[in-house]
């Protein structure tokens, strides 16, 4: 069995990859996560007596302790899932961007390019470092233009998406300077269950619940390509076991919705499966002043994973969007334990200033 040192796996996609490669027997796994506002180890708590999953608290960043737990484990792959995501935090604050997207994913790079360097033969052959990156790089679409394929031309228009461009540059000159075995991940945006409620589908949901106004940026008309995060994390192990060295691999969910569109079917989800006597959840549904370098519309070509891998995503947007409500609903305690005092300082920081 393989072992994988994934870095970031105490967030929404990292956690919900390693749920998945245990129980389905991929890999041993040597989790590194540095346990930001974004992180929840309960998320994998049903790991703790796992002999094959071990935790350590601490950042990519850190080349000696990273350096120390790749001679301690010896893996055969590192997959890189940590960043930081949101493009309203990222606004607010770029220089954090910069220092775990940039520098963090430079410094495992370093790390893992004197490891790999100093395996024998056939470990080097074996050996990937496979980076998860984001369709945010490749800029804004138009509602007529073709979907972002591998060779889209990078266009970053926020402090998130310019972080994530110049760490996906890094990781393609590892490659073709030093011949480190390396792979690229795009994926559009993420949803489904354990995801931290900033973002857009569990923010809704929750602030629904609560009877609080759900906020849309704008005219609510920026489309996005949802992919269920299950399908996701499918896709990076089948890349892991099958991509082609050096390769850039894009993962969609071809479920293109505008954010009024998702958020009037998550109301409507919630009128059957928590119904209110008084009201509908719709009714909360309140227009705020569009955020910065707000990018129209994202899609994403599939083609070559599809061609070259047999991928698809097997999700469709609603019936992955049912999953993700009924799962909101029915975890409460988890739900509670993220809410913390810092996340609704931020929530009020973000949105209350925001003209209606």
């Amino acid at each position: 069995m393989l072992t994988i040192l994934v870095t970031g796996g105490a967030g929404f996609i990292g956690a919900n990859f390693i749920l998945l490669a245990r129980q389905a027997q991929w890999a041993n796994v040597i989790n590194l996560d540095k346990l930001t506002y974004a992180s929840n180890l309960q998320t994998l708590a049903e790991l703790h007596s796992d002999p094959n999953y071990n935790f350590v608290q601490g950042d990519i960043g850190n080349t000696e302790l990273v350096t120390y737990l790749l001679k301690q484990y010896q893996p055969d792959a590192i997959i890189n899932f940590a960043a930081e995501s949101h493009v309203d935090r990222s606004i607010l604050s770029p220089r954090d961007f910069i220092e775990t997207n940039v520098v963090g994913t430079f410094q495992l790079l370093e790390a893992s390019r004197l490891y790999w360097q100093q395996l024998s033969s056939s470990k080097q052959q074996q050996f990937r470092f496979l980076h998860v990156s984001t369709d945010e790089v490749y800029g804004s679409l138009n509602s007529q233009d073709p979907a972002f394929r591998e060779d889209t031309p990078y266009a970053p228009n926020s402090p998130y998406a310019a972080s994530k461009a110049a760490s996906d540059h890094f990781v393609r000159a590892y490659y073709h300077t030093y011949g480190l075995p390396t792979l690229t991940t795009n994926c559009s945006n993420n949803y489904g269950p354990r995801q931290f409620p900033e973002k857009l589908i569990p923010l809704t949901i929750l602030n629904a619940l609560d009877g609080k106004s759900l906020p849309i940026y704008g005219d609510g008309q920026n489309i996005r390509d949802w992919l269920y995060v299950t399908d996701h994390c499918e896709a990076i192990y089948l890349v892991l076991q099958q991509g082609k060295i050096g390769e850039t691999y894009n993962i969609g969910g071809l479920n293109e919705q505008a954010n009024l569109t998702v958020v009037e079917k998550i109301c409507a989800m919630l009128d059957d499966l928590a119904p209110k006597s008084d009201y509908h959840y719709s009714s909360l549904i309140t227009f705020v002043k569009d955020r910065p370098g707000h990018d129209r519309r994202y899609a994403i070509n599939c083609n070559k994973i599809n061609h070259e891998l047999g991928w698809q995503p097997q999700e469709n947007f609603d019936s992955g969007l049912l999953k993700t409500v009924q799962w909101y609903l029915g975890n409460s305690d988890w739900v509670n334990q993220v809410r913390s005092g810092a996340y609704k300082t931020w929530l009020k920081q973000n949105y209350e200033n925001r003209k209606v």
